[in-house]
């Protein structure tokens, strides 16, 4: 997925007529000093902090500013920081208005139903997340369909808006399912939807864009600003990887193996850091090239739980050994693998001394107690097939 920044988001907002404050984007002192010049920063006026990570308003990202001396102080003390880990590399000023009520509205993809999901509150804001569950109004659209007159009047009377706001939410409506549909966004979400006087104001933009349709929408290639380091490096390589903050590096094929071996080990008390599926390959080149990104993200222990179905577990074992042969590892090496050529995959781990366990709870509560120091790893090439690696 590609997730934009909030002025990215507004971009896509104006282009398709949805009302938003007015303001200007800054990147650089010299751009604000330009700006204020030309009377484009309007007073009062709010500073954003142009970040992906949430939780701006409480972490201080977002100030309020009177004057151009306060502008330009909390424009200089955003500019270059970080906010939870990510670099600020560009503000957005907008104007500071007068809010009556903060609303909810959003498009996103509901998986379990295979349906998009219009979801509207009439509690907007920074504790949206924190709604009780019938404080939201859902309603699953067909997207054949579209949005249709009974889905608009449930929508309508959750919000209850005064008169010429009830026209402003139709053509909101209309314009939030167009950009979900048009832009093949995963999510499109106004949070708050602001009531000012009697009409609406979107004062936020959440924009992700599916990046399996990245081909439709090439201005928004390389736009992949969540990404870690690794991940882009991985990306580039046509691997799914992703680092999530633990200990535990995990390898498996498939995407809903490598789910629920996350699971399994959050519930053995497990802490997973980094995840990379490696699908249905079968080209030992490729298990390598994945094993060593494995190896730059340091984790503590790496698990590696392999089901062969199109995927042979023998080619998997030959490129493990492959990689361990270019870059030896310095973590536990724990192996589980089952499936088409089991025993062939076994031997050849078993040759380059990497044991390796059938039975997925017990592998898994050995890599947790070599995560937490519970348990020492032999040095690889002591390692026993059936035993701990």
């Amino acid at each position: 997925m590609v997730r934009l920044e909030e002025w990215r988001g507004k971009e896509i907002f104006r282009r398709y007529g949805l009302p938003l404050p007015k303001g200007v984007l800054v990147r650089s002192r010299e751009e604000l000093d330009r700006a204020l010049d030309a009377g484009t920063v309007p007073f009062p006026c709010v500073v954003k902090a142009q970040v992906l990570a949430g939780g701006r308003g409480k972490g201080g990202a977002v100030r309020f500013a009177e004057t151009p001396a306060a502008v330009r102080e909390a424009v200089g003390s955003l500019l270059g920081t970080a906010f939870k880990g990510e670099k600020v590399s560009a503000v957005l000023l907008e104007e500071k208005l007068a809010i009556a009520r903060e609303l909810y509205l959003s498009v996103t993809l509901d998986r379990s139903r295979r349906l998009p999901l219009l979801m509207a509150s009439a509690s907007g804001g920074m504790e949206v997340e924190t709604l009780p569950d019938e404080a939201i109004e859902k309603v699953w659209v067909h997207p054949m369909v579209g949005l249709v007159g009974y889905e608009r009047r449930k929508v309508a009377r959750t919000l209850s808006l005064p008169g010429p706001a009830q026209a402003d939410l139709e053509k909101t409506l209309d314009r939030l399912w167009r950009i979900f549909r048009e832009e093949d966004a995963e999510l499109v979400e106004i949070n708050p939807l602001a009531l000012v006087g009697e009409h609406l104001i979107a004062l936020d933009a959440k924009v992700v864009v599916e990046d399996d349709a990245l081909f439709r929408h090439p201005e928004y290639e390389g736009l992949q600003g969540e990404l870690t380091a690794l991940e882009e490096k991985a990306h580039e390589k046509g691997i799914a990887f992703v680092e999530i903050g633990g200990d535990i590096g995990v390898i498996a094929n498939g995407a809903g193996l490598t789910m629920a071996t996350l699971d399994v080990l959050l519930q053995e008390g497990g802490k997973p850091g980094v995840f990379l599926d490696l699908g249905g390959t079968d080209d030992p080149r490729k298990v390598a090239e994945a094993f060593l990104l494995m190896t730059e993200a340091h984790p503590k222990v790496v698990f590696v739980n392999i089901f062969g179905g199109v995927t042979r577990c023998d080619t998997v074992a030959k490129g493990l050994l492959e990689a361990m042969a270019q870059a030896p590892p310095r973590f536990p090496l724990v192996a589980r693998i089952r499936g088409n050529n089991e025993k062939e995959g076994v031997a050849i781990l078993k040759e380059g001394g990497v044991g390796s366990y059938t039975d997925l709870a017990e592998s898994v509560r050995h890599v947790v107690a070599l995560e937490e120091g519970r348990e020492r790893a032999p040095p690889l090439s002591a390692a026993r097939s059936g035993g701990a690696p």
